[in-house]
């Protein structure tokens, strides 16, 4: 009996930007979407992972990230939600100050402040962050 090699899990290469206030992880959710996520997405081509963190969180909370602070926290390797069985996904996050007003834009439908007990409100790669950065002491 001959077995055929499964072929690999579809793996989604993302980005995120992380900003706490006050103990609470910003998060967003587009419509129609059940669970939270981080404002971010995929790299466009050519872009770094601080250009497209960049990109992504003027799309789609209206900030300009400040180029010179932008800083790797974690990468996560998880679940992929919403996705095909076996799908993962490795999110970059990265923090960096920023200038303007956290605003929706674009498709997000909604933003909120998540701490450590509402996680189950997020995705999964986002309740791995969440975790971390609670034993950090860094979301409450």
């Amino acid at each position: 009996m001959s077995s055929t090699p499964s072929s690999p899990a579809a793996v989604i290469d993302a980005l995120a930007w992380v900003h706490v206030r006050e103990g609470r992880l910003l998060c967003v959710r587009t419509a129609g979407v059940d669970l939270f996520y981080l404002p971010g997405g995929k790299r466009e081509p050519g872009e770094s992972d601080e250009e497209a963190v960049a990109r992504e969180a003027r799309e789609e909370v209206s900030v300009v990230l400040r180029p010179d602070t932008v800083r790797r926290v974690a990468v996560i390797d998880e679940v992929a939600h919403a996705q095909a069985p076996g799908t993962r996904v490795r999110l970059s996050c990265h923090t960096a100050e920023y200038d303007g007003d956290i605003a929706v834009d674009n498709e997000i439908a909604d933003l909120a402040w998540i701490g450590f007990a509402e996680r189950d409100r997020c995705a999964p790669a986002v309740r791995r962050l969440i975790e971390l950065l609670h034993a950090e002491g860094t979301v409450r």
